[in-house]
């Protein structure tokens, strides 16, 4: 937007607390090359615009904002004469993107004194060069501190997640190893019992229907029921029993393999039909043989299946394979996390999924929307001191998505609620924090997603809200720390 133009006075210009120490002649060539304007009340410039000039108020009153998701939040309000705002940056050149990073507007007619970013970055080299090394020295630092940062919040976070992700693949990979080796000796018993029934008075056709029924009892065992203690422990009696009636020596021993196989009386009354009554005894040993190979494959299928779920969750969390930048369904995200922090979460503490199904997928980069969840959950975690509710929920609020951690612990006191988000502040006992992940957490949602990060805590019900924009465009750059350019 512009304004009017009106004359430019080196003498008024040379008030402004900025420009009261420069020379006359310094004061001449800003009002040559600038200007100063009047703009009536409404916006002077629109955040993510190209930055074209620098501005100081020399009366008036002046507001800056920042975009939130779809809304525009009010970060300064002022009067104060002098201050200032624009091209901030612009003695940087091409080393960051040239945009406003807010946005200005005025709720009075106001008076600006306005010098283009041309100008600015030439007088800020030109007049004040050690100045100038230092607030790059200042700005580049900040920035490559704030990554290191970042990157180390990261690795502490990784491997935190890595123990957690060992203890759960060492479960299902103990059992595979156990169950293969117990596989071995059940096959080597398999090939003893048909060496002995091959050595037995059985003509081909028993033999084939052996064969026949080995092979209908191991699609049976495939589709087991799942029985309850009580249910499973008459079956097994009532197994035991049949087997005893039909001279089995090992019936107590075959009758809880049968069972767990979905075996009853009824298929043992099938199985002495087809082959006879005399050759009972030895087709319930093949038979037992033939159950427990089956079992034994289904658990090592069951534990490998176990391993290469917990593989796809890493992966998921850590995004190796994925683009920075897309939709994603934040409950996959928050699967994925929840299943790599289970270890630290234990066995004490109820979670909760409270997922609205019809939530679109959300814009954004998932491994680090992950780092957000795994920041809010390992504190939630540890506010309830291994003890409690973690309800994690997802739902729709208008034209964002909302992503809320909930815990039952004791709670943010209100003096320290406003401080949570603030850079090394922690509530945590020393050396056990670093103070830093709401910090980044707030920047992830904030910056990079254009989103907001709240909390609301009583005792025994703390939430931290994450709302993120369900619309929004790939950007060009990750953007930076939010900048203070009002002075």
């Amino acid at each position: 937007m512009s304004g009017h133009p009106l004359p430019c006075s080196p003498q008024e210009i040379g008030t402004l607390f900025l420009f009261d120490r420069l020379t006359p002649a310094q004061l001449g060539r800003l009002c040559a090359e600038g200007r100063v304007e009047l703009f009536e009340p409404g916006p002077v410039y629109a955040e993510g615009e190209p930055a074209t000039c620098f501005y100081v108020l020399i009366e008036g009153t002046v507001v800056l904002s920042r975009r939130v998701g779809a809304e525009d939040r009010e970060v300064t309000r002022t009067a104060q004469r002098g201050v200032y705002a624009g091209a901030m940056q612009a003695y940087l050149g091409d080393r960051v993107r040239q945009v406003y990073n807010n946005s200005m507007r005025v709720t009075e007619p106001s008076r600006f004194f306005v010098l283009p970013a041309e100008t600015f970055a030439a007088v800020m080299h030109e007049w004040f060069p050690m100045a100038t090394h230092l607030l790059e020295g200042l700005f580049f630092g900040s920035k490559s501190a704030q990554a290191l940062v970042a990157r180390r919040e990261r690795l502490l976070a990784l491997g935190s997640l890595s123990a957690g992700l060992t203890h759960e693949l060492n479960n299902p990979a103990s059992a595979a190893v156990r169950a293969t080796s117990t596989l071995r000796e059940r096959v080597a018993k398999m090939r003893h019992k048909l060496a002995l029934i091959a050595e037995g008075p059985l003509s081909r056709e028993t033999l084939a229907r052996l064969v026949e029924v080995q092979e209908r009892t191991a699609e049976r065992v495939a589709k087991a029921p799942s029985l309850g203690p009580l249910e499973a422990a008459d079956r097994e009696d009532a197994l035991a029993d049949w087997m005893e009636d039909h001279g089995v020596e090992q019936a107590v021993r075959y009758a809880p393999t049968f069972t767990q196989a979905g075996l009853d009386t009824d298929w043992l009354e099938q199985v002495a039909a087809a082959v006879g009554e005399d050759v009972v005894p030895r087709a319930m040993g093949w038979l037992e043989s033939t159950v427990e190979t089956e079992l034994l494959m289904n658990e090592i299928e069951d534990s490998t299946a176990r391993v290469s779920h917990l593989v796809d969750a890493a992966k998921q969390y850590t995004q190796l394979d994925r683009a920075p930048f897309r939709p994603v369904d934040v409950r996959e995200l928050l699967d994925s996390t929840l299943l790599m922090l289970s270890a630290k979460v234990g066995p004490h503490i109820e979670v909760v999924r409270e997922y609205d199904a019809a939530l679109p997928p959300v814009p954004g980069y998932p491994a680090e929307l992950n780092q957000v969840w795994t920041n809010l959950v390992d504190n939630a975690v540890s506010a309830m001191g291994g003890s409690g509710r973690l309800t994690v929920r997802t739902a729709r609020d208008g034209d964002r998505a909302l992503v809320e951690i909930r815990d039952t612990g004791p709670g943010i006191p209100a003096e320290l609620r406003e401080r949570v988000f603030d850079p090394f502040f922690s509530t945590k006992p020393p050396g056990e924090g670093t103070g830093l992940g709401l910090d980044i957490s707030r920047r992830i949602v904030v910056d990079k997603h254009h989103g907001t990060l709240e909390v609301e805590s009583v005792p025994g019900d703390t939430r931290f809200q994450v709302f993120l924009p369900l619309t929004a465009e790939a950007p060009d750059r990750a953007p930076g720390p939010t900048p203070e350019e009002a002075a």
